[in-house]
């Protein structure tokens, strides 16, 4: 019971955000969705207790997610997440209905194809993450307005 108290407490946290608020964040391409449940290809979702994100800037993209799942090929020790940040992506955003899709190809990253980020007018989000050497991934949460702050770049 109290885990689904806490997954519910997650989950409403960004839904407090109004359609022109989502706008105004997706537009300025200064955001962060943060992962608050991982669902990967095979096995069962999990609620993360830990703080992972994916930033979005015009300038870059940082990604800090964990990964859970099937690799076909060697993974080398510190590897074993989604963790990188791209200076060289293509980025495109599309209005469909009540929810914004983004599709980010990082051009200078490898193992990571294509994140697909679906935002609802509500600040919900889902990033699905296609890979090379890996099974494709999920992640569940909400995205906030990004902060001029500093952040480890891997």
């Amino acid at each position: 019971m109290l885990a689904i108290l806490i997954g519910a407490t997650q989950f409403t946290f960004g839904q407090n955000k109004t359609s022109d608020e989502t706008k105004r964040i997706v537009e300025s391409q200064n955001y962060i969705f943060k992962a608050d449940r991982v669902v990967p290809q095979s096995g069962s979702s999990q609620f993360l207790t830990s703080d992972y994100d994916l930033t979005v800037l015009k300038s870059k993209i940082i990604s800090y997610l964990p990964y859970f799942g099937r690799a076909y090929a060697p993974v080398l020790p510190g590897e074993s997440g989604i963790k990188f940040t791209s200076r060289a992506f293509n980025y495109s955003v599309s209005k469909k209905g009540d929810k914004w899709e983004v599709l980010i190809q990082p051009d200078d990253v490898t193992g990571v194809q294509q994140m697909h980020l679906t935002i609802f007018d509500n600040g919900t989000a889902s990033l699905y993450v296609i890979n090379t050497n890996r099974e494709s991934i999920s992640y569940q949460g909400y995205i906030k307005e990004g902060r001029a702050v500093q952040k480890k770049a891997f």
